[in-house]
């Protein structure tokens, strides 16, 4: 079986914390943790826990939570954890108390359901700005059509790399390339960005989550960043809703057919543990 490195895990429990998008999801509205995590067989050598979406307040105990499963977990080398960076200069002091856990390797405020102009609003552009002192990545969890709008916020901060999840988040689902195809191109311009091969399989939905499926738009996404700028997710447990995690496994290898073994362990491995700054296993 194959050895990955996860830059996309998540874990959450709903008895301690509030999830507000996890209503009329009952598959999900349970307790997620390390035990219940079902790989098929392939090996975890590091793993990244990715904020959960709970109630915004929860963010700092969410990941002191987390920190608690890295005894019996040590795959988990890293964290992405909340923070509210809308609000510009006055997250500087919710960024320090991030940056005293150890964990934590970068922050994600997720942008998807927000209105235009907020990725590149002055308070989130000033926020997103504070993280270069501290180190921290940027996940970006977004929707294809905002892939412009995030286009111009990451040529404006060039000092932060940024992680874009989930390709982008294409019309997997309508089977639509464009001009998802163009904006990504674009958007992988910029050096200051890798991308993560995630969750296609829940933008597929049922019934469209084949390897056809999701080939052109990984196959797209390893062509503009290149295997350097590219790393595995698996996206687990959201991606359980319609597949199994060796079937994104599977997918993601077949994508990689052809290339050399060098880029596939930067893409399973190599890419995560560099941008995520993860410490040996």
């Amino acid at each position: 079986m194959t050895a990955l490195v996860d830059a996309h895990l998540h874990l959450w429990d709903p008895r301690r914390f509030r999830y507000p998008w996890l209503a009329g999801l009952p598959a999900l509205d349970r307790p997620f943790g390390p035990a219940e995590l079902d790989t098929g067989g392939h090996r975890l050598t590091g793993a990244v826990f990715v904020e959960a979406g709970r109630a915004p307040a929860q963010a700092v105990d969410e990941i002191r939570w987390v920190e608690r499963f890295a005894a019996g977990l040590p795959a988990l080398r890293g964290a992405v954890a909340h923070a509210d960076l809308e609000r510009g200069g006055e997250v500087a002091a919710d960024l320090r108390r991030l940056a005293a856990i150890p964990l934590v390797r970068g922050v994600r405020r997720n942008v998807q359901d927000e209105p235009p102009g907020f990725a590149t609003g002055p308070g989130h552009l000033d926020g997103v700005r504070l993280l270069a002192g501290h180190g921290f990545t940027a996940d970006l969890c977004v929707r294809h059509a905002q892939l412009p709008e995030i286009t111009e916020l990451v040529a404006r901060v060039p000092q932060v790399t940024f992680v874009l999840d989930h390709l982008g988040k294409p019309p997997v689902r309508d089977g639509g390339l464009d001009p998802w195809r163009e904006h990504l191109r674009r958007l992988a311009g910029h050096p200051n960005v890798v991308c993560k091969l995630s969750g296609l399989t829940t933008e597929a939905g049922p019934g469209r989550g084949e390897p056809a499926d999701l080939l052109p738009y990984l196959r797209h996404a390893l062509a503009e960043f290149g295997p350097d700028r590219c790393l595995f997710g698996g996206d687990w447990p959201v991606a359980t809703l319609t597949s199994r995690y060796d079937h994104w496994v599977a997918v993601v290898l077949e994508a990689l057919a052809g290339h050399p073994p060098a880029h596939r362990e930067q893409v399973l491995a190599g890419t995560a543990t560099r941008v995520y700054r993860l410490p040996p296993a």
